[in-house]
């Protein structure tokens, strides 16, 4: 059986979401900061006459900064019935991979073994899967 996984890449590691969660790709350029938010939420923007909480995925997994560019290609995913833009560095395709999830058996990060799920294999690649909720939560970053 194949299922169907969001890839992209974020501070030069492939990563991957579940589809089910995933609403939209798009490109942000105009985020609203919010006063008082945790360091890894950018702010707010609008979206379709909605407005969504914006992530920086790089400082909820507790990455480096990386280059800050002015339009935020962004991961809207849906979580609780909320929507949140996950700001990644890229965004590849959208692919059907067989098998299941294997374990991760690379040493990782703090932040993405916090995140991480699992592994996907892929056209002979290793692709991280990620929980989109443990990077809205951003607990790595603010130290919860």
């Amino acid at each position: 059986m194949k299922n169907l996984y969001l890839i992209a890449s974020l501070s030069g590691q492939r990563i991957a979401f579940d589809v089910a969660c995933v609403d939209s790709v798009v490109n942000v350029a105009a985020i609203t900061p919010a006063p008082l938010a945790p360091p890894h939420v950018c702010g707010l923007a609008a979206l379709r006459s909605r407005v969504i909480t914006m992530i920086d995925c790089r400082t909820a997994l507790a990455l480096d900064s990386g280059p800050k560019p002015d339009v935020k290609r962004t991961i809207v995913v849906n979580l609780d019935g909320h929507q949140y833009g996950l700001i990644v560095d890229q965004v590849e395709d959208v692919c059907a991979i067989a098998g299941g999830t294997a374990p991760v058996r690379a040493r990782l990060g703090k932040g993405w073994a916090r995140a991480a799920i699992g592994m996907l294999d892929h056209e002979g690649q290793s692709i991280l899967l990620l929980d989109p909720a443990v990077v809205v939560s951003g607990s790595v970053a603010v130290g919860a």
